[in-house]
């Protein structure tokens, strides 16, 4: 049996964005889509606003969903190619009955698509007429359509020209600020979660690694892997490239049967005979919480 996230504990503070970074295969978007109940969890709690929603019923969930949506990774198939805009981000409106007729309805939906960018005299357009970009704004559209208050973004820029990444990251920056919102932002690219983090959760094949502030995880890892895939960034400086340590090396640990005690410890170079026999506990260190025996000083 694969257990594709394994212990994991973590809060998202509102306001806050969160991001979860690691490489693929990690437990990213299963984590995602399990807190949204799009996956159901074999065991463990999901709290919402206090309320532990894990055993919640569907007619309970669809109450759930008005305050949390979702961004998908691939604009191409998340929207479906038959519908118009106007249905796309309508549908949710529709289904919950937030507005009294069409008239209002439609003078919605045309606000939304004011608000990230799309002319509202295009609201009959169907998606293949759109480029990735704008794609990818109709779906934050559609997800900001019943006023949310958390939003799991799952590598909502990855498919993106890099140039149009950073539009799509400004515009969700500006929509947090305009209505409070709180992000639980999914990506393996380090240069990304950077610039839209507020804190950093680390996983690695299931289980978190490192949770911190974006700026002390940044500046000083305190988990192998951490470090490891930071040096892993691009960088164009050569006197930087060449201070770094080796490069994180050799393959993911099957999920199927991962290695005793740490799950990392066949690739990391720190490890002790305790890394095989124990698995480390999150504890915390400051104001960061790190699963090492090791930890980095």
């Amino acid at each position: 049996m694969v257990h594709a996230v394994s212990g994991v504990s973590l809060e998202i503070y509102k306001g806050e964005t969160l991001s979860l970074v690691g490489e693929s295969g990690c437990g990213k978007s299963t984590l995602g889509r399990m807190m949204m109940r799009l996956i159901e969890p074999t065991e463990g709690q999901i709290f919402f606003e206090g309320k532990d929603i894990t055993a919640f019923s569907e007619s309970q969930m669809i109450q759930v969903y008005k305050k949390i949506q979702m961004i998908f990774q691939d604009p191409y198939a998340s929207l479906d190619p038959r519908m118009k805009v106007r249905d796309l981000i309508g549908e949710p409106l529709l289904t919950h009955r937030v507005c009294a007729g069409k008239e209002e309805t439609d003078q919605r939906i045309k606000e939304l698509m004011h608000m990230v960018g799309i002319r509202p005299e295009l609201i009959d357009r169907y998606p293949h007429q759109f480029s990735g970009g704008q794609r990818q704004r109709i779906g934050i559209a559609r997800a900001l359509a019943l006023n949310p208050r958390l939003i799991v973004c799952d590598e909502p820029v990855s498919a993106l020209d890099v140039s149009i990444q950073s539009q799509i990251l400004n515009l969700l920056k500006d929509l947090q600020q305009e209505f409070d919102l709180t992000y639980l932002f999914i990506s393996h690219d380090l240069g990304v979660v950077h610039y839209i983090s507020d804190r950093v959760c680390v996983m690695f094949l299931g289980k978190i690694c490192e949770i911190g502030e974006t700026g002390e995880i940044y500046e000083k890892p305190l988990h192998p892997y951490t470090r490891f895939l930071l040096q892993a960034v691009p960088d164009m400086d050569p006197e930087k490239v060449q201070k770094r340590e080796q490069i994180l090396t050799g393959e993911i640990p099957s999920a199927v049967n991962p290695p005793s005690g740490c799950r990392f410890r066949t690739r990391c170079p720190y490890a002790g005979d305790i890394c095989r026999d124990k698995e480390p506990e999150i504890r915390q260190l400051g104001d960061r919480k790190v699963a090492c025996h090791f930890p980095l000083g």
